[in-house]
């Protein structure tokens, strides 16, 4: 199913603890608030031009969201009021076990956080050139884990701000989602390997390649049945791998043309667990899909 969204182009998509989606429309600078089954509700950001692309919930039942063009972590409530905090080139953002908000910097290299009285800090990743850290994830240990897009590497930041940096084994692997699994490790998608990876607290890897390499997959979750779902962008699908590695996928549908002609690419990002169970997809195209 397609819910048509005229107000932009989704990007990041997250359930709020208010029984909502919220999506970042990341070409249009605004948040989209929907409750399944009803109409979506936009809120313009001010400025417009901050480029919205995560969004993750917070304590206290607010949404965060990073502009990584605007330089911004920002924080919404469900009436769309709005603060922001300075940040360099925020990308990823999660709330960790601590009461905080953590983030990554794409440029800087460094993972940010946004303590629960809003005092910030920031934490170097000892990878040369910074390894243009990703998405961020809370794991099982009470540390938050995050992918090195350039680093070709995984991440763990305890909540003293120790960080430990694990190489993948496949090298331009590019990793960008990770989400914690229902066993108990991270899992995490390599954009440029086409594979899904897998790594437990001891820093154990395992990957396992899809069946199309260049399905570029760049989003995954822990769904509702035990299995990740993640988002296949140059393809227009959407996968799912169970905790043994065993992989399906289903395509998602082309939008209606403008004017006519092909279905438009979906061009899935952000994918998450609905407030009514299923999947749903956020397809920069102009749609949110959602999968049962």
């Amino acid at each position: 199913m397609l819910t048509m969204i005229d107000a932009g182009a989704p990007y990041g998509i997250a359930a709020g603890t208010d029984g909502a989606l919220w999506f970042t429309l990341v070409h249009q600078g605004r948040v989209g608030r929907m409750v399944p089954g009803q109409e979506p509700v936009i809120h313009q950001l001010d400025p417009a031009d901050g480029q919205p692309t995560v969004i993750a919930p917070g304590p206290g039942g607010a949404m965060w969201f990073a502009e990584g063009q605007g330089g911004r972590v920002c924080r919404i409530t469900a009436d769309g009021q709005v603060t922001a905090h300075a940040a360099d080139s925020p990308y990823g953002i999660a709330a960790g076990p601590d009461g905080a908000m953590w983030f990554t910097q794409m440029r800087t290299g460094r993972i940010g956080r946004i303590g629960p009285d809003g005092a910030p800090a920031e934490f170097e990743v000892p990878v040369e050139g910074g390894g243009m850290p990703a998405f961020i994830a809370a794991g099982p240990d009470g540390a938050m884990w995050f992918t090195l897009n350039q680093g070709n590497a995984i991440g763990r930041i305890s909540a003293a701000g120790e960080v430990v940096v694990h190489r993948l084994p496949t090298e331009g692997a590019a990793p960008v989602g990770i989400t914690c699994g229902p066993d108990g490790a991270m899992w995490f998608v390599e954009i440029g390997a086409g594979q899904i990876g897998r790594i437990d607290t001891s820093g154990k890897i395992v990957e396992f390649p899809l069946p199309d390499r260049a399905c570029r997959p760049h989003a995954i979750v822990a769904g509702p049945d035990g299995a990740l779902w993640f988002t296949e962008w140059a393809v227009g699908r959407v996968g799912r791998i169970t905790t043994d590695g065993a992989v399906e996928e289903r395509p998602l549908p082309g939008l209606p043309a403008e004017g006519g002609g092909e279905a438009r690419k979906a061009e899935p990002h952000g994918l998450t667990v609905g407030p009514d169970g299923a999947i749903w997809v956020a397809l920069e195209a102009g749609a949110l899909a959602r999968l049962t």
